[in-house]
């Protein structure tokens, strides 16, 4: 006899979800289901009509967790949209960026997991080592992009200023100095993820992957005419469920795909593993890759050349796409700019990919493990959510009945 399991709201994770299972006899989970029920916010309505400095400004608001992935992905939308070639100091500063708040944000989706995975006698090592990454990955962030948690420096055409020699070699040996200790948290939290009393097979699943880059993101991936949103009502079988969730779902070839770490080592390093311990090991590994790229692009980087480029803010139509590889996947802005102002701006971001995908990646395991395996994708749900009903006639919201805003 089949029996529905509720979870709402999922845990430890930002933002409000609702997993929902229905299982056997036996607890085993036979479908299931993963939605958003947090409130939309409409920050992408509110740049329309707007200069396009203004996307930068309200979109890195869409989220307090991955902020930098959003501002990134603004400019590169804008910037695409004004047919901007930034130049390659500012590229570099950006793609340093990213590169450090991804370390960041891994380090804190190791705080938010490690009830699960850390025993009490190397709790207070693995949470230590969380802090003292962090701290120096958002330095980094506040000294190239302007602030740690809202960019001021990244602006439509590039950076507003170059770093300083001085900071440049500051943040080498700073970043140099992390890397024993990034290199002993990645080892702890691989040992214990491996050790982990997880059921093997876990949250695997077959959707196809999806990523740009294994780096900073790649705009010529996302194609268009590939890509199709539906509404909640036209993906959940279930129509409650249908009216309740509050994101559209994205498919790619007319099917749901997985996005984030684990989708990004199978695809440019040839990484065969899946489910809930794969997500977690290649997210730890991820770490390292960012700091081996952050170094090197310190070591590159020209601290004497521009940063900006000079461009036309008018705009002639065109549709911009920036494209982003953000701690939980691929983040994609798209917008349109003329006339000096916003058109249209639409958000895809990563956990609005993956939602589709993580409800059925609990089926074939006991319903205890499906909080495990939402918590294996870091879901990120304010920047996720784009629907609403509003009253026809004075614009008030009465409830999430899905109209898209």
């Amino acid at each position: 006899m089949s029996e529905k399991i509720v979870i709402s709201p999922t845990s430890r994770q930002e933002g409000h979800a609702e997993l929902v299972m229905e299982v056997d006899d036996e607890g085993i989970v036979t479908k299931g289901r993963y939605l958003s029920i947090t409130p939309v916010r409409g920050l992408e309505k509110m740049v329309a009509g707007k200069p396009p400095e203004s996307a930068i400004v309200l979109c890195q608001r869409i989220c307090g967790v991955c902020p930098i992935p959003h501002t990134l992905a603004s400019a590169e939308a804008m910037d695409d949209s004004l047919d901007i070639q930034i130049p390659e100091a500012a590229a570099q500063l950006r793609e340093l960026t990213i590169s450090a708040s991804n370390i960041n944000s891994h380090a804190i989706h190791h705080f938010l997991v490690a009830p699960d995975i850390v025993p009490e006698n190397l709790f207070k090592d693995a949470v230590n080592s969380v802090g003292t990454i962090r701290k120096n990955a958002q330095y980094v962030v506040d000294m190239v992009a302007g602030e740690g948690i809202h960019p001021s420096d990244v602006r439509v055409g590039g950076m507003a200023r170059n770093i300083t020699e001085l900071a440049r070699k500051k943040l080498y040996a700073r970043l140099k100095a992390l890397v024993p200790v990034v290199d002993d948290h990645v080892d702890l939290i691989v040992g214990l993820v491996e050790d982990a009393d997880f059921p093997e097979g876990l949250g695997a699943i077959d959707q196809p992957v999806f990523a740009s880059s294994n780096g900073y993101g790649d705009r010529d991936f996302f194609d268009l005419e590939r890509y199709r949103e539906l509404t909640p009502e036209a993906w959940y079988d279930d129509p409650e469920l249908g009216k309740k969730a509050c994101t559209s779902v994205p498919l790619y070839d007319g099917v749901n795909v997985e996005t984030g770490p684990r989708a990004r080592a199978a695809k440019f390093g040839g990484y065969t593993g899946k489910g809930v311990k794969a997500q977690h090991i290649t997210r730890a590994y991820e770490m390292k890759n960012y700091l081996s790229k952050a170094l090197n692009l310190l070591d590159e980087l020209d601290t004497s050349a521009n940063t900006m480029a000079d461009f036309d803010p008018r705009g002639t139509g065109k549709l911009g796409v920036g494209v982003i590889e953000a701690p939980r996947g691929t983040d994609i802005h798209m917008g349109v700019v003329k006339d000096g102002r916003i058109q249209y701006y639409n958000a895809l971001v990563p956990t609005t990919w993956n939602i589709p995908t993580m409800g059925p990646a609990t089926e074939g395991f006991h319903y205890q493990y499906g909080a495990h395996v939402i918590r294996a994708y870091d879901p990120c749900l304010s920047c996720a959510t784009h629907v609403m009903v509003v009253d026809d006639e004075d614009k008030s919201v009465i409830k999430n009945d899905m109209v898209k805003i």
